[in-house]
């Protein structure tokens, strides 16, 4: 089986692969350059807006920054497997992916912590040529994030606790057993309306 690796090493290697620099990558991205430096060298992911804004950059699938080894047919995912599958944090990939508690002042959700964060676990990261990110995810109360916004769709199905979303100029609060359906093109952050939650979060971008 390959190595695993983090999105910013499937980066460096897809932009030695066409020849980009990551000044070219910030421009054609619209992102900024030292946000470029610290995914590739440090791990580090501020939530998936960026990943999906470099993907297009790039002229890949959001999918190819995350996968391991593609499979053609269905992807199967049991209960409890998610937490094995492709796996990360905003602040630092590398420490979701050793299983490692959070540095000390990293924005990171660790199970039983107190920090604030977003805890990726993807659901299909093998299934060939998809276009959509199916994702369990597990927030903490976080207000500080900022908002983003990239192309596509998502939609959340709220698990457990209540999320707050923030869409345009609008507020709604999403309790368990809600859903929201929204464009992910309008400026949008989603987070814990207090204490912890986990929803199912999917991901459509367009090819």
């Amino acid at each position: 089986m390959a190595t695993k690796r983090n999105p910013g090493e499937r980066i460096i290697e897809l932009c030695k692969t066409y020849s980009i620099s990551r000044e070219t990558l910030a421009e054609r991205s619209g992102l900024d350059p030292e946000l470029i430096r610290r995914i590739e060298e440090e791990g580090h992911i501020p939530d998936l807006a960026p990943l999906l804004k470099i993907s297009r950059a790039l002229g890949v699938r959001l999918g190819t920054l995350l996968d391991d080894h593609e499979e053609l047919g269905p992807v199967i995912t049991r209960n409890g497997e998610a937490s094995a599958a492709v796996r990360f944090i905003t602040g630092n990939a590398e420490e979701a992916a050793s299983g490692l508690p959070a540095s000390p002042g990293s924005a990171v959700p660790v199970p039983g912590g107190g920090t604030s964060g977003h805890y990726f676990h993807a659901l299909a990261a093998d299934k060939s040529s998809r276009h959509m990110e199916p994702f369990i995810v597990d927030l903490e109360h976080d207000e500080e994030q900022p908002k983003s916004s990239h192309e596509g769709e998502e939609f959340i199905y709220v698990l457990e606790g209540a999320i707050k979303v923030e869409y345009g100029k609008d507020s709604h609060t999403i309790n368990r057993g809600d859903s929201i359906y929204y464009d992910s093109i309008v400026p949008h952050r989603v987070f814990s309306s207090g204490g912890k939650a986990r929803i199912l979060a999917v991901i459509y971008t367009p090819a």
